[in-house]
């Protein structure tokens, strides 16, 4: 669990997968920072800022043990940011993932809390894959969003639409994995994080991007090596037989429309 300050005039809490966790933004020493740090710091109040997500989780596990973990600091603002990891496994359910990510935002709201969600971004911009994965991954990645949407007409939650923010998917604002924000990265998305919070009253300063210098290429091949390699084989072996059958079924479709264009032609 990560921490700013204690004794605090305001309370800022992270639930959620890497993406919340500051995975792509590492400090020197080896802990992580993310968006949700360089904001926990922009609160012109004090702020105690208290982080549970962990890199890999699904909703399930956000909604069933960091969201009462959070609850516990009965939190001014948390930020909720889940299905990730849901859309890269086996079973992938959008109906799954509203009921647990509702539930969440409902509980919270029920402390008072102003809940924060984060759109994904567009991963087809970034990642060099196959056309047919990509036909895939963008359909999984727009139901997720799908999802955030839902709830934040439902409840008026501040969810960040991150296809939005401009230049958004320029490379210098990633991590080397293509999937994490890197430090840039964090730091806009931090940014529009504060931007919509002042808009609904809350009182911080808007955090600078600055620029940031890449590590050499060096040591992004062994962080890639070290950490990248592992994580893509462990999601493979989850994630190649429901995309085999999504290939499959998305082969028929594109014959189908084939066939049914050739019909029109006649």
């Amino acid at each position: 669990m990560s921490t700013v300050q204690v004794a605090p005039n305001l309370t800022f809490a992270v639930i959620g997968d890497s993406a919340a966790f500051g995975t792509g933004d590492d400090a020197p020493d080896g802990t992580f920072r993310g968006w949700a740090f360089y904001l926990a710091k922009s609160f012109r109040d004090e702020c105690n800022y208290v982080n549970f997500a962990r890199p890999g989780a699904k909703s399930d596990e956000v909604s069933g043990v960091q969201l009462s973990s959070a609850k516990a600091y009965s939190p001014d603002i948390c930020a909720v940011v889940a299905g990730g990891n849901d859309l890269l496994r086996n079973g992938f359910s959008p109906y799954k993932l509203h009921q647990n990510l509702l539930r969440t935002c409902k509980e919270l709201m029920e402390l008072g809390s102003e809940v924060i969600m984060v759109e994904l971004h567009d991963p087809n911009q970034l990642l060099k894959i196959p056309n047919l994965i990509k036909r895939i991954l963008r359909k999984r990645v727009e139901a997720v969003n799908a999802v955030y949407r839902k709830i934040a007409d439902e409840l008026e939650i501040v969810l960040i639409k991150t296809r939005e923010i401009p230049d958004v998917h320029n490379l210098r604002n990633w991590h080397i994995d293509r999937m994490h924000p890197g430090e840039r990265g964090h730091k806009i998305l931090a940014r529009e994080v504060a931007i919509q919070l002042q808009k609904r009253g809350w009182s911080l300063t808007i955090p600078e991007t600055g620029e940031v210098f890449s590590k050499e290429k060096s040591l992004q091949m062994k962080w890639l090596i070290a950490n990248g390699v592992p994580w893509f084989l462990k999601r493979s072996v989850d994630l190649l037989p429901v995309v085999l059958v999504l290939a499959v079924i998305e082969i028929f479709k594109i014959l189908n429309e084939k066939l049914n264009y050739l019909k029109i032609l006649r």
